[in-house]
This record gives C-alpha cells, structure tokens and sequence, in this order.
C-alpha cells in the first residue's frame, strides 16, 4: 500500500494527497492497493508539482494498523509526526489535543 506524499510549497508543510486536495496529516490519504491507482496518484503529483502547489513529491509505504494509517518508514513516521525532540510541537501536539 502506498500514498503520495510533498512539502507543500508556500509553507514547507509535509502534505498527502486525501479526497482531491492535500492534507496536513496523513489519516485520510488516498490509498494506492495497486499498480494503477499508484499511477493515478503519481499523475496527480506530477501535476501538482507542475502547477507550483507542492515540491518533493514521493509515493511511499504505509500500513494500516486498527484503522490508522501509518507510514512505513522512519522518515516519514518523524514527517508526518512533527519534531523528534518535543512531543508537544507539529501535528503530533494537534492530534493530542
């Protein structure tokens, strides 16, 4: 399973494409389950990029665990998470409140 993900150009934010448009978090991404829909989702990139909404613009792993989405790897665990270093900072504070 995959979904797209960019840094959103005029703030830098760390963004996924949810229900046509992009995300601050990651719980409502789009999920690729197969070849096509990872080509679908790459298309959309590409032209998000294009027209100068997003920058750095990468399909990565998820999986979903009790309904959650969670990314695979560590970076983007830390991306979609917020700062390492103070739980109460990026959208790891906002999901806690």
């Amino acid at each position: 399973m995959k979904v797209l993900t960019a840094n959103r150009l005029t703030d830098g934010i760390a963004v996924w494409y949810a229900d046509g448009g992009w995300a601050d978090t990651v719980d409502n991404a789009d999920i690729a389950h197969d070849k096509a829909a990872e080509d679908r989702l790459e298309a959309i990139g590409a032209a998000a990029y294009a027209s100068n909404e997003v920058v750095d613009v990468n399909l990565i792993d998820v999986s979903v665990v009790d309904g959650v989405v969670e990314p695979v790897r560590l970076r983007e665990k830390i991306r979609a998470a917020g700062p390492t270093i103070r739980n109460d900072l990026g959208k790891q504070a906002v999901r806690a409140a």
